[in-house]
Protein backbone atom coordinates (compact mmCIF):
# COMPACT_ATOMS: atom_id res chain seq x y z
CA UNK A 1 0.00 0.00 0.00
CA UNK A 2 1.41 3.35 -1.07
CA UNK A 3 0.05 5.29 2.00
CA UNK A 4 1.46 2.89 4.84
CA UNK A 5 4.82 3.31 3.01
CA UNK A 6 4.62 6.87 3.24
CA UNK A 7 3.83 6.87 6.57
CA UNK A 8 6.77 4.58 7.43
CA UNK A 9 9.17 7.04 5.41
CA UNK A 10 8.28 9.97 7.41
CA UNK A 11 8.41 8.17 10.66
CA UNK A 12 11.86 6.40 9.53
CA UNK A 13 12.92 9.40 8.72
CA UNK A 14 12.05 11.24 12.24
CA UNK A 15 14.00 8.08 13.79
CA UNK A 16 10.82 6.32 14.93
CA UNK A 17 9.85 2.55 14.93
CA UNK A 18 6.33 2.32 15.07
CA UNK A 19 6.21 -1.12 15.83
CA UNK A 20 8.53 -0.47 19.27
CA UNK A 21 6.34 2.19 19.92
CA UNK A 22 3.16 0.14 19.99
CA UNK A 23 5.04 -2.33 21.41
CA UNK A 24 6.11 -0.26 24.00
CA UNK A 25 2.33 1.56 24.72
CA UNK A 26 0.74 -1.90 24.75
CA UNK A 27 3.40 -2.89 27.70
CA UNK A 28 2.95 0.12 30.03
CA UNK A 29 -0.67 0.75 29.52
CA UNK A 30 -1.99 -2.59 28.89
CA UNK A 31 -4.14 -2.12 32.38
CA UNK A 32 -5.64 0.97 30.57
CA UNK A 33 -6.77 -0.48 27.51
CA UNK A 34 -10.22 -0.81 26.74
CA UNK A 35 -11.09 0.84 30.30
CA UNK A 36 -13.35 3.84 30.70
CA UNK A 37 -11.74 6.86 32.48
CA UNK A 38 -13.42 9.17 34.03
CA UNK A 39 -11.93 12.51 35.15
CA UNK A 40 -14.18 12.56 38.18
CA UNK A 41 -16.57 11.04 40.62
CA UNK A 42 -19.85 10.03 39.30
CA UNK A 43 -21.70 11.67 41.73
CA UNK A 44 -25.95 11.55 40.98
CA UNK A 45 -26.47 15.86 41.10
CA UNK A 46 -30.18 14.97 42.63
CA UNK A 47 -30.52 13.53 45.56
CA UNK A 48 -31.10 9.89 44.80
CA UNK A 49 -33.21 8.23 47.62
CA UNK A 50 -36.24 10.75 46.90
CA UNK A 51 -35.58 10.76 43.09
CA UNK A 52 -35.78 6.78 42.96
CA UNK A 53 -38.94 7.25 45.02
CA UNK A 54 -40.58 9.44 42.91
CA UNK A 55 -39.91 7.00 39.60
CA UNK A 56 -40.89 4.16 41.52
CA UNK A 57 -44.06 5.66 41.98
CA UNK A 58 -44.31 6.51 38.74
CA UNK A 59 -43.16 3.59 37.19
CA UNK A 60 -45.69 1.83 39.07
CA UNK A 61 -48.87 3.81 37.34
CA UNK A 62 -46.91 2.25 34.00
CA UNK A 63 -46.97 -1.16 35.29
CA UNK A 64 -43.21 -1.13 35.90
CA UNK A 65 -42.14 -2.68 39.17
CA UNK A 66 -38.78 -2.62 39.65
CA UNK A 67 -36.07 0.01 38.70
CA UNK A 68 -32.47 -0.10 38.96
CA UNK A 69 -30.20 2.35 40.36
CA UNK A 70 -28.57 3.01 36.96
CA UNK A 71 -31.49 5.11 35.92
CA UNK A 72 -31.90 7.15 38.61
CA UNK A 73 -28.03 8.11 38.12
CA UNK A 74 -29.08 8.59 34.57
CA UNK A 75 -32.05 10.80 35.21
CA UNK A 76 -29.77 12.51 37.57
CA UNK A 77 -27.21 13.43 34.73
CA UNK A 78 -29.89 14.33 32.66
CA UNK A 79 -31.48 16.65 34.67
CA UNK A 80 -27.80 18.36 35.31
CA UNK A 81 -27.49 18.72 31.71
CA UNK A 82 -30.32 20.07 30.92
CA UNK A 83 -30.61 22.45 33.54
CA UNK A 84 -26.73 23.76 32.33
CA UNK A 85 -28.02 24.00 28.71
CA UNK A 86 -30.41 26.77 30.36
CA UNK A 87 -28.90 28.06 32.29
CA UNK A 88 -26.39 29.05 29.06
CA UNK A 89 -28.95 30.02 27.17
CA UNK A 90 -30.12 32.25 29.90
CA UNK A 91 -26.54 33.87 30.21
CA UNK A 92 -26.97 34.09 26.94
CA UNK A 93 -30.17 36.00 26.60
CA UNK A 94 -29.27 38.28 29.12
CA UNK A 95 -25.82 39.41 27.48
CA UNK A 96 -27.38 40.15 24.23
CA UNK A 97 -30.61 42.43 26.38
CA UNK A 98 -27.28 44.29 28.07
CA UNK A 99 -25.97 44.92 24.62
CA UNK A 100 -26.40 48.44 23.49
CA UNK A 101 -27.21 49.09 19.97
CA UNK A 102 -27.73 52.68 19.72
CA UNK A 103 -24.30 53.76 18.99
CA UNK A 104 -24.12 51.02 16.19
CA UNK A 105 -24.19 52.36 12.53
CA UNK A 106 -25.57 49.05 11.13
CA UNK A 107 -28.40 49.09 13.47
CA UNK A 108 -30.90 52.37 12.53
CA UNK A 109 -33.82 52.75 15.16
CA UNK A 110 -37.37 51.88 13.76
CA UNK A 111 -39.34 53.30 16.67
CA UNK A 112 -39.29 54.70 19.77
CA UNK A 113 -41.74 53.85 22.12
CA UNK A 114 -41.30 56.09 25.11
CA UNK A 115 -41.74 59.20 23.09
CA UNK A 116 -44.71 57.36 21.72
CA UNK A 117 -46.19 56.69 24.84
CA UNK A 118 -45.04 60.44 26.34
CA UNK A 119 -47.07 61.69 23.26
CA UNK A 120 -50.19 59.53 23.92
CA UNK A 121 -49.58 60.88 27.89
CA UNK A 122 -49.75 64.79 26.11
CA UNK A 123 -52.81 63.79 24.49
CA UNK A 124 -55.03 62.73 27.78
CA UNK A 125 -53.51 65.62 29.61
CA UNK A 126 -54.74 67.81 26.92
CA UNK A 127 -57.91 65.97 26.57
CA UNK A 128 -58.73 66.21 30.13
CA UNK A 129 -57.63 70.02 30.20
CA UNK A 130 -60.36 70.40 27.61
CA UNK A 131 -63.12 68.70 28.95
CA UNK A 132 -62.61 70.88 32.36
CA UNK A 133 -62.58 74.05 30.80
CA UNK A 134 -66.35 72.76 29.23
CA UNK A 135 -67.84 72.02 32.45
CA UNK A 136 -66.23 74.82 34.07
CA UNK A 137 -68.14 77.15 31.25
CA UNK A 138 -71.13 75.25 31.91
CA UNK A 139 -71.09 75.95 35.43
CA UNK A 140 -70.54 79.72 35.05
CA UNK A 141 -73.24 79.54 32.16
CA UNK A 142 -75.61 77.89 35.03
CA UNK A 143 -74.21 80.03 37.64
CA UNK A 144 -75.19 83.33 35.50
CA UNK A 145 -78.03 81.95 34.37
CA UNK A 146 -81.54 83.53 36.10
CA UNK A 147 -84.34 81.52 35.74
CA UNK A 148 -87.73 82.53 37.94
CA UNK A 149 -88.48 78.92 39.16
CA UNK A 150 -85.92 77.34 41.46
CA UNK A 151 -84.51 74.11 40.16
CA UNK A 152 -83.06 72.17 42.38
CA UNK A 153 -80.55 71.17 39.76
CA UNK A 154 -79.71 74.78 38.56
CA UNK A 155 -78.76 75.61 42.61
CA UNK A 156 -76.84 72.67 42.73
CA UNK A 157 -75.03 73.64 39.58
CA UNK A 158 -75.01 77.49 41.26
CA UNK A 159 -73.15 75.97 44.25
CA UNK A 160 -70.70 74.18 42.36
CA UNK A 161 -69.93 77.30 40.07
CA UNK A 162 -69.00 79.18 43.28
CA UNK A 163 -67.19 76.68 44.25
CA UNK A 164 -65.11 76.21 41.06
CA UNK A 165 -64.54 79.94 40.77
CA UNK A 166 -62.72 79.89 44.60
Amino acid sequence: YRDDDDINDVASMAGVNLNEESARIMATNSDLVGAQIQSCKDEPFLAAVPLHKRILETAKKLGITDVPAEVVTFISHATQNRLRTVIEKVTVITQHRMESYKDDEWYEQATDVRSQLKFFEQLERLEKQRKDEQEREILLKAAKSRSRQEDPEQARLKQKAKEVSR
